[in-house]
């Protein structure tokens, strides 16, 4: 599909809607501020990323430039989830109000077979699929920053790695998150690494300690020189393959140099007026976060409270339902067929929630996927520039830190995404989902995924950028946003920092965040038939308002090193 280059160029005047600020609704927690500016906006899972894309807005690079230029600082800054050795998905809205969405995930290997992980006692091989050169799916990031930026990009792409490289041959400060969870990835990064890399040189990271990455920083500046090629089949890519080779991997040089990002058509959708524009297969999240939404339209939402019985007792039934559906039909469109206008159609979701019922909830062993009829680590950011155009990516390595395997001579992490296929019938992945046929793994095929990068708008202006990484959980967290800020008024923090709730079919159970769910609504739950268990955190959401003057809030989530920023 052909972009013209154009369309985010033109910068129009756009009116700016946003909802009145009508107070919280029942049960919900005081407001929490978050940053407001006049202009654009950056809000990524690190403040070092945020600086730099707002160096960029400030330089008069539009919302694609500065993703281009936040996506290669996060390869840095963010080695658990920002990445070149990963993939993700885009949504691009222009001033114009033109959508577009861009799939650069990545695909199986030719050599990869459906039973590659399946050992010769018919057992799913877990520890292969998650760890090691055997979990690695063909990188797609590089290749779908160059495509974006071609057709979309303003300056020069050279202005937008350097920041990148600055950061790796510098180096940066560790924060305590990051280096608390450096020191827990040492012993796999040690184990499945087949040469030592920066990550390692230290026997325990502190927090405040310089990194510095040289060998990033020289493959970034090879990319910056000569473009994606250096990835697919110049250095780089000769380093994947010799990293492969030392490791008993299977990406090739061929599967490097065949590998293609797709742009595709965007799942649209309605909510209470709004227009809900997300992405689509091979990423289930633009079809669930349809489904879920059309399930909620009916009930009085806001009346019913937030987070009170029977508004999470609808939210988790309409979520068991839709996981039900992902299981069954969703897979590469380019290889099986999705009915995606059917699964988001209302009437279907209307009839997949007809045996709803109030008072009880429905096993996941009695739902089943219902038949439509045609006619975690991850890591996001959202951008807003100052010409009213936006940008919403979802990028990933999908375990944290990957498959633990650093690229000898490179220096960055690959991805683990051939998790993500289903390994065989009814195993579940790292994330307890259970797949089908339709996503079953095939030499040269995209994974699913769950990644749901977000664009809303309300009578054709901007409203709402938002995402978050989670593996599983990104579609009820984004969601969980969305029904926060329409539905219980909170402000874009507030909607944010709110604990969050999950259910996902299979396995049976209300994952939630401590003091997700109050004591009393949690026993009254049990009593009509959920099980509820404790988790960490929920996913780090990212979020752009427009607000009713035409300034822009941030919405950076509080259970990460998450930053807004702008001017």
């Amino acid at each position: 599909m052909d972009v013209p280059k154009r369309s985010l160029l033109q910068a129009g005047m756009f009116l700016l809607v946003c909802f009145p600020a009508c107070g919280p609704g029942r049960g919900v927690r005081e407001q929490v501020p978050g940053l407001v500016t006049e202009h654009a906006m950056v809000v990524s899972a690190h403040p070092l990323a945020t600086e730099v894309g707002v160096a960029v807005l400030r330089d008069g690079g539009n919302a694609v430039d500065a993703a281009v230029a936040v996506h290669y600082a996060l390869a840095v800054v963010l080695p658990w989830a920002g990445n070149i050795g990963g993939g993700g998905f885009m949504v691009m809205r222009s001033s114009d109000g033109t959508v577009r969405t861009l799939d650069f995930r990545e695909t199986a290997p030719l050599a990869a077979s459906r039973d590659m992980y399946v050992n010769d006692a018919g057992a799913v091989d877990t520890a292969m699929s998650q760890h090691g050169h055997r979990a690695a799916g063909v990188p797609g990031a590089v290749a779908g920053l160059h495509a974006a930026h071609d057709s979309l990009g303003t300056l020069p792409m050279q202005r937008l790695i350097q920041p990148a490289i600055d950061l790796a041959a510098q180096g940066f400060s560790l924060t305590a998150l990051e280096a608390s969870w450096l020191n827990g990835a040492l012993p796999a990064l040690r184990s499945y690494s087949t040469q030592n890399s920066t990550y390692d040189e230290r026997a325990h990271w502190s927090v405040g300690d310089t990194i510095q990455l040289p060998e990033l920083a020289a493959t970034l500046a090879r990319i910056r020189d000569n473009g994606p090629d250096e990835f697919y089949a110049l250095t780089t890519a000769d380093l994947i393959v010799a990293e492969m080779q030392r490791g008993a991997g299977l990406i090739t040089k061929s599967d490097l140099v065949a590998y293609r990002p797709v742009w595709r058509a965007p799942v649209h959708s309605r909510y209470r007026g709004l227009d809900i524009h997300g992405v689509g297969p091979p990423s289930s999240g633009g079809v669930l976060l349809a489904q879920l939404l059309a399930a909620m339209e009916p009930m009085d939402v806001q009346g019913a409270g937030w987070q009170q019985v029977a508004t999470v007792h609808r939210m988790v039934e309409a979520e068991r339902r839709a996981y039900a559906d992902r299981a069954s039909y969703m897979g590469d469109p380019d290889r099986v067929c999705v009915p995606v206008a059917a699964l988001v159609d209302s009437a279907y979701v209307h009839r997949r929630m007809s045996d709803f019922d109030p008072r009880r909830a429905t096993p996941s062993a009695m739902v089943e996927a219902g038949v439509p009829v045609e006619h975690e680590e991850t890591t996001h950011f959202s951008i807003v520039d100052a010409m009213g155009n936006a940008v919403s990516c979802t990028t990933t390595l999908n375990g944290r830190y990957g498959s633990h395997v650093v690229v000898g001579g490179a220096g960055f992490l690959l991805n683990n995404e051939m998790d993500d296929f289903s390994l065989a019938p009814g195993a579940p992945n790292a994330y307890g989902l259970v797949g089908g046929e339709a996503n079953a793994i095939a030499p040269g095929k995209r994974m699913l995924s769950s990644m749901t990068p977000t664009i809303v708008t309300r009578d054709g202006a901007l409203f709402m950028v938002l995402g978050t990484p989670g593996g599983s959980t990104i579609p009820t967290s984004v969601f969980q946003v969305l029904l926060n800020v329409v539905d219980h008024d909170m402000n874009m923090q507030s909607a944010v920092s709110a604990p969050r709730f999950h259910h996902q079919w299979l396995p049976d159970a209300i994952q939630q965040e401590a003091g997700a769910i109050a004591h009393s609504d949690s026993a009254v739950l049990a009593r009509i038939g959920h099980r509820l268990v404790v988790r960490e955190s929920i996913g780090q959401v990212d979020a752009i308002c427009v607000l009713p003057d035409g300034r822009l809030e941030g919405g950076a989530d509080p259970r990460g090193d998450d930053a807004a920023g702008g001017y």
